[in-house]
């Protein structure tokens, strides 16, 4: 018989219905259960020899917290018996009520904890003082979906465990070296990440939606054209891209979309009909690494009167200069038409997106700069020296893509004007390390009838140099702003299509944001992870109205 490897994890969730994942440690049929008899069940597929479920759970009612265990093969292999686990509440599916109510945690940038008993070299995990909130109150206040934006797994940051699991399996001194190589590797990252009780137990209760952002492949992935050019030209470089896209696949993707998308997915039919999916999904990644427009991996989900619109701005952009984009053509309309759609039907807009869209003044203008020092606008010198900057610097935010930036600005502003406009349109992001509140206006043209944010929150478990902390301080300072202005005079560059402000922070630390919306109105509040004499919680930092 089969057992349970890894998960529960409970994924999309709606009024009557969930889809619930698992991997298992065999072939078999997975099978949710609940008291009042609701539940569905699902056969295995197979890929690089690991076993896989995706279980739509059918016939739930709206309003109402429901208890579930998980089987396979008849036998109950979850909620676990050993410690800690029993000392856990049920698992259970919350479903939405239909009313005017949401509540989205959102964060991103999650080193694996290291095991119970040893230091933790960033401090305490957000998501552990989550889960032990919830724990603790679980009749309490609960996010209704956590939003993951990115770096899930670090491919090129390992553990010292993981690099002792790498070093038995194969010689170190070869690239990639103590960077995960293959498919089984990036599965390693998954088990050290997801199955810390606390934060194992939290995915089994609490629905999540995700994307990836550049250390779930490798770090500045696909910063420029000649970038993806030197790393095709390695040896390890196609099998490590290609795990990553299929891993991501399985363990992220799959779950994000609706069960009718997942019914439709030519992918999932194609693993699902073979014995062993993974030539299909390994043809299907080779696609998607050699032409962004080939796979689509944002998506939309709507939680009662809130809209959230999740961008992918890692694998579908453009990258040769002079048509450099953050999102292809066909993604940037998708984006429109998913902000447009029946506008009147939700209250609040949400556009998730790894990367923020506005940064600290001087890092915004600097990353403009580089854009047009490597488009050879000051000649081959220049462009080399840029690109050697875009690099060493990170120089890849939307502000790199200046006409991706002035048209994500349009897009908001188009969505929060009008009669139909939301009482709010958010920018969620993480991926820098720090949270903050900005606010743009609009020289020139009406401002919006929404009020428009970029809400950043990044960790959710790592760590930033001082160095850093101090670096970002000073680039939304007055004097970073007239040093900003250097760099866009030499690149003979105009004022952006917005002006913004910070409005709250810089705040460091491990944190979650949540945003809690209830008809029009919208509250906002940041917590960190502390690390206290009963253990850690989070603490709360910032609260403020967003829209009343």
């Amino acid at each position: 018989m089969a057992g349970l490897r890894l998960g529960p994890l409970l994924r999309y969730v709606d009024g009557s219905s969930a889809t619930v994942w698992a991997e298992t440690d065999g072939p078999g049929t997975v099978e949710v259960r609940c008291p009042d008899g609701t539940g569905g069940s699902s056969g295995t597929f197979q890929v690089c020899g690991h076993h896989y479920a995706l279980v739509r759970v059918t016939g739930l009612t709206p309003g109402t917290a429901t208890p579930y265990e998980v089987h396979v093969d008849g036998e109950r292999v979850w909620p676990l018996a050993r410690e800690p686990f029993p000392s856990f509440p049920p698992s259970v599916i919350r479903t939405p009520a239909g009313d005017d109510r949401a509540r989205i945690s959102f964060g991103s940038c999650r080193w694996a904890s290291p095991p119970t008993g040893e230091p933790d070299p960033v401090g305490p995990d957000a998501l552990d003082a989550l889960a032990k909130r919830i724990a603790a109150d679980p009749e309490g206040e609960r996010p209704d979906v956590l939003l993951l934006l990115g770096d899930q797994v670090y491919a090129d940051e390992t553990s010292d465990s993981t690099k002792e699991w790498l070093a038995a399996r194969r010689d170190l001194s070869e690239p990639p070296g103590s960077q995960v190589a293959d498919y089984e590797e990036y599965t390693h990252l998954y088990y050290e990440s997801w199955l810390d009780p606390q934060v194992r137990w939290l995915l089994s209760t609490v629905p999540t939606c995700m994307i990836f952002d550049d250390h779930d492949v490798i770090d500045d992935w696909n910063t420029s054209a000649s970038w993806v050019e030197d790393m095709r030209a390695t040896s390890w470089w196609r099998d490590r891209v290609l795990s990553g896209l299929m891993s991501y696949w399985v363990y992220q993707h799959l779950g994000n979309l609706s069960p009718a998308d997942v019914e439709a997915d030519p992918v999932y039919a194609a693993v699902r009909e073979t014995p062993d999916g993974t030539g299909a999904l390994r043809d299907f990644a080779s696609r998607a690494e050699a032409d962004a427009t080939a796979v689509r991996w944002s998506y939309r989900r709507d939680f009662g009167r809130v809209r959230l619109v999740m961008v992918d701005s890692r694998a579908a952009r453009v990258l040769e200069e002079g048509r450099r984009s953050m999102l292809d053509r066909d993604e940037a309309d998708w984006l429109r038409a998913q902000v447009s759609d029946d506008r009147g039907s939700y209250d609040h807009l949400l556009v998730g997106t790894s990367l923020p869209w506005l940064l600290p003044h001087l890092v915004h203008d600097v990353e403009v700069w580089s854009s047009v020092l490597c488009r050879g606008d000051k000649g081959p010198r220049w462009a080399r020296l840029g690109e050697k900057l875009r690099r060493a610097a990170d120089l890849e935010h939307w502000s790199a893509f200046p006409d991706s930036f002035a048209e994500l600005a349009e897009v908001l502003a188009d969505a929060g004007s009008g009669r139909d406009a939301p009482a709010t349109v958010c920018v969620l992001s993480g991926d820098v390390h720090h949270a903050y509140v900005a606010e743009p206006s609009w020289p020139g043209r009406a401002e919006p009838d929404a009020r428009v944010v970029q809400l950043t929150c990044s960790p959710v478990h790592n760590s930033i140099p001082a160095s850093m902390r101090v670096g970002f301080r000073f680039g939304w300072s007055a004097a970073a702003r007239g040093l900003g202005r250097v760099f866009t005079r030499h690149g003979g560059l105009g004022e952006p299509p917005v002006h913004w402000r910070r409005t709250g922070g810089p705040w460091f630390g491990n944190q979650l944001m949540t945003l809690a919306t209830r008809g029009r109105s919208a509250v906002l509040r940041l917590e960190h992870a502390q690390e206290e004499r009963g253990g850690v919680r989070l603490r709360r930092v910032m609260e403020r109205h967003l829209s009343s």
